[in-house]
């Protein structure tokens, strides 16, 4: 799927989305710093410095080089990632992506070949905060009837 024409050097199973079913893609040639916040199916396979905020699907191609904090819907991520990644839904690693930084989503798929630094939480984004605040219940000892 080459977006500007040339070879595909994706592996196949990149993404199972064709072209137009992006709305907006950040080519490779690409640089882009700040805030992005989108509806639909966004692509980066360009260079990012910045934030993103979507409920919906980002993608970011095996070339792309992201330095950001994602809190999208879900993400399919084959490129370098540096930063937090907070999805409602799930996050992908293919091969040959490489992150580094923290991870919290509900779901959670590694495909060999995947390098990722760094810490996953898997809970729902939404309570992250309190769960991991919370200490865990333990219940009441249950008393001794033997009578020693």
């Amino acid at each position: 799927m080459a977006m500007l024409g040339g070879k595909r050097d994706e592996p196949a199973n990149v993404t199972r989305l064709k072209a137009q079913e992006f709305h907006t893609v950040l080519a490779r040639e690409a640089r882009f710093s700040g805030k992005l916040t989108f509806e639909g199916v966004v692509r980066i396979d360009g260079k990012f410095d910045g934030e993103v905020f979507t409920d919906d699907l980002l993608v970011i191609g095996s070339g792309a080089e992201v330095k950001a904090n994602l809190n999208v819907g879900s993400a399919e991520i084959s490129g370098t990632v540096e930063g937090e990644i907070r999805a409602s839904t799930s996050v992908e690693l293919k091969a040959p992506a490489r992150v580094k930084g923290t991870i919290i989503t509900p779901a959670l798929v590694v495909e060999r070949g995947v390098t990722f630094d760094g810490h996953c939480q898997m809970s729902t984004v939404a309570g992250s905060e309190k769960a991991s605040a919370r200490p865990a219940s333990v219940p009441p000892p249950v008393p001794d009837k033997s009578g020693t």
